[in-house]
């Protein structure tokens, strides 16, 4: 919807009806210019791709998305590649159980120091092929509840 747009500074959202949505892929894959976003009533309830969402929104350095629906959400491979001034990050809430494909999803991102993926139900993930690559400022992760027994791409 809004890949590409590398001058967008500030996009607010607030009034979009997404409760019929199932792809979100790429919805702002270039928003790299992107320093403020309000997803705050986003319905994601029947969302299954998340695929690049925020691929290369290079200038965010936060986002909550805590009142994100993720439970039928299958793919998100690269959701956050490349956004490097990214440094804070709120998955809490995010219902991974379907999740299928993780890859690249924190790839490049260089400025996150500390995520918390405690909550995040991995069973299903086949695909975490670098997942956390490019993660330079990385200092804290815990991953002590990741399920692995199913994956084949690491």
């Amino acid at each position: 919807m809004f890949s590409g747009c590398s001058s967008l500074t500030n996009i607010n959202l607030s009034n979009f009806n997404t409760q019929n949505v199932t792809y979100m892929n790429c919805m702002f894959w270039g928003c790299s210019s992107l320093t403020n976003i309000n997803l705050s009533n986003f319905n994601t309830q029947n969302v299954t791709y998340m695929s690049y969402m925020f691929r290369g929104c290079s200038s965010l350095t936060n986002i909550n998305l805590s009142n994100f629906n993720t439970q039928n959400v299958t793919y998100m491979y690269g959701m956050f590649y490349n956004c490097s001034s990214l440094t804070n990050i709120n998955l809490s809430n995010f219902n991974t159980q379907n999740v299928t494909n993780m890859s690249y999803m924190f790839r490049g991102c260089s400025s996150l120091t500390n995520i918390n993926l405690f909550n995040f139900n991995t069973q299903n993930v086949t695909n975490m092929i670098g997942m956390f690559r490019g993660c330079s400022s990385l200092t804290n992760i815990n991953l002590s509840n990741f399920n692995t027994q199913n994956v084949t791409y690491m």
